[in-house]
């Protein structure tokens, strides 16, 4: 099946349809949580169409930890409901996105010192029987998965401890366990979802910005997006508005001018990125299970590095996270607390934040760090739906609840169609995988680039065939990292990026991963989305000037929004 453009053009021509034809359902905001409901409410028949004032993913579904998993920590919580929904997820997506969606195994040590290992609320004399009540959740946690499970959890022995894990401390080691959850990349998880969405009909348009509604009769009627690249205002009639914009969901649902009916309360996730060789990582990740505020870090392999996070702090400016030098000592501080090798801030390659959108009730004082992960479809101002809360790992879930809630009111059927409908890419994955292959030695493509390939699925022949037209672009865009030249002009072509910054920290994770943070490459990525994107030599100068201060504030602690051509930085959705 020929791979669909997803490019400039096709954008434009969206954004002219939704205004002439009007759309049923008109859904704001592209991260993973937007994209789904767009795919569930394409795929039931309606009319749909999706806008992001920034890119897509541009806001926390750039910022996970990239796993797809139950939330072990809320079994100690009793939300066993919760656990099994995002259990039956994880498999539905190992299912339908097996290219995207990886079983990896997580090392739980459990040390004598431990008071309450995984946040368990039960603490045995003298820690007596807390090894058989770990194992006893981890059961639990396997047999909620149900026929969904990847791969069941086991005892390791210290001696495979020290294997698995060299760095992890093994005195005070009195046992530890192997369970499995999946890994993806967020980025291309939430370009797929949209991607599948458009393949069914959708209209999406990225730096699409909501600006105002019409009402009638106290019911939105027409939805105003100003067109952040020409300017050009678009009037959208619309059926039900959809606010999947996360933690900017207030914000939407106050252009109705109603009463408030969310309360959203920011949790931001720090995360640092490291080389893989400073912590003598394999292939399986690390639990630490015991921090000060109750929560689990994750030391996580990612191809040439490891992920270290999250963090769960209140406050701060949802506009633009960004890691401070207390959340940075923090991990750093339990990372010594668990390891042996020493890690110190010259070994952070980069460190990035994001806000998770969780749903508080008024009367609650909790931690952001205790709030629950489940979501809430909430009936908004206008007859606007809103949907606030959930994680990665559920966004399957929560589209679906929102459309059910939508073909509800509406009187129309209910009709469950993604749970078995495989996103994009995955049919003729395994073909693809071995044209890579073969073509791999001729390419000059090392083995990282064609593991990284792998994760387009089925456009991974798409990729090939730019190679084949220009053998140019298997270069790489840095020489230690996988991506290469022909993923820019793909991103360009199939994934609607704009701007220099949708390639370089979306598309590809050079800004996360480079030690430059892809400063160097910036000229010749730019030069190359140029041929793409029409833009002249002044433009190229302008993005390759705004990456890189957007990348020297990262350096500096600070973070700035996506700047495409032609405009202002921006709040993203």
């Amino acid at each position: 099946m020929a791979t669909a453009t997803l490019s400039a053009a096709e954008r434009s021509a969206a954004l002219e349809q939704m205004a002439t034809e009007g759309v049923d359902i008109f859904v704001v905001g592209g991260g993973i949580t937007g994209a789904g409901v767009a795919v569930d409410a394409a795929a039931r028949g309606y009319r749909v169409g999706l806008v992001d004032k920034g890119d897509f993913a541009s806001g926390t579904s750039s910022k996970s930890t990239k796993l797809v998993h139950g939330g072990i920590r809320y079994l100690p919580q009793y939300d066993f409901v919760l656990v099994r929904e995002a259990l039956v997820e994880r498999g539905l997506l190992v299912r339908n996105a097996p290219f995207l969606v990886q079983p990896i195994g997580f090392v739980l040590p459990l040390y004598a010192d431990a008071k309450r290992p995984l946040g368990t609320p039960i603490v045995p004399p003298r820690g007596i029987g807390m090894s058989y009540l770990l194992q006893s959740g981890l059961l639990l946690y396997d047999i909620l998965s149900g026929r969904l499970g990847v791969r069941r959890h086991r005892r390791l022995s210290k001696h495979a401890v020290m294997q698995m894990a060299p760095c992890l401390k093994t005195e005070g080691l009195k046992d530890a366990f192997i369970y499995y959850d999946g890994q993806t990349d967020d980025t291309r998880l939430t370009a797929t979802v949209i991607r599948t969405a458009a393949g069914h009909g959708a209209l999406v348009a990225n730096y699409a910005e909501l600006t105002r509604f019409d009402l009638e009769n106290e019911r939105i009627t027409a939805a105003y997006v100003r067109d952040r690249l020409t300017g050009m205002e678009h009037r959208i009639r619309v059926g039900t508005v959809v606010n999947a914009a996360g933690v900017w969901a207030g914000r939407i649902e106050a252009l109705t001018g109603g009463e408030p009916q969310i309360h959203v309360e920011p949790a931001k996730g720090v995360h640092l990125t490291v080389p893989r060789a400073a912590l003598k990582m394999g292939k399986d990740a690390i639990v630490l299970p015991e921090t000060e505020d109750g929560r689990l870090l994750f030391i996580v392999p990612w191809g040439a590095r490891v992920t270290i996070g999250t963090t769960d702090t209140e406050g701060g400016d949802i506009d633009r996270p960004a890691a401070t030098q207390d959340d940075v000592a923090y991990i750093l501080r339990h990372i010594k607390r668990y390891m042996q090798c020493t890690l110190t801030e010259a070994d952070i390659i980069s460190t990035w934040a994001g806000y998770r959108p969780l749903v508080r009730s008024t009367k609650s004082d909790a931690a952001s760090s205790k709030l629950s992960r489940t979501h809430a479809v909430i009936d908004s101002p206008g007859g606007m739906v809103t949907i606030v809360g959930g994680k990665l790992t559920t966004y399957r879930r929560m589209a679906q609840d929102t459309v059910d809630h939508i073909s509800r009111e509406q009187g129309d059927p209910i009709a469950h169609v993604t749970e078995r409908l495989p996103l994009a890419g995955t049919v003729g994955r395994q073909d693809a995988a071995r044209r890579v292959a073969d073509a791999a030695p001729r390419a000059g493509l090392r083995p990282d680039t064609v593991r990284r390939l792998d994760h387009y699925g089925a456009a991974a022949g798409v990729i090939l065939d730019l190679i084949a037209a220009d053998p140019a672009l298997s270069a790489r865009v840095v020489p230690d990292l996988p991506y290469i030249m022909a993923e820019v002009v793909y991103a360009c072509r199939y994934e609607m990026a704009l701007a220099l910054d949708d390639v370089l920290d979306r598309r590809l994770r050079v800004n996360f991963e480079a030690w430059d943070h892809g400063s160097a490459a910036a000229p010749v990525v730019a030069a190359l989305m140029a041929r793409e994107l029409g833009w002249d030599a002044a433009e190229i100068a302008r993005q390759v000037a705004a990456y890189r201060e957007l990348v020297g504030q990262a350096d500096a602690g600070k973070a700035a929004a996506p700047v495409p051509a032609s405009d202002a930085p921006a709040v993203q959705s």
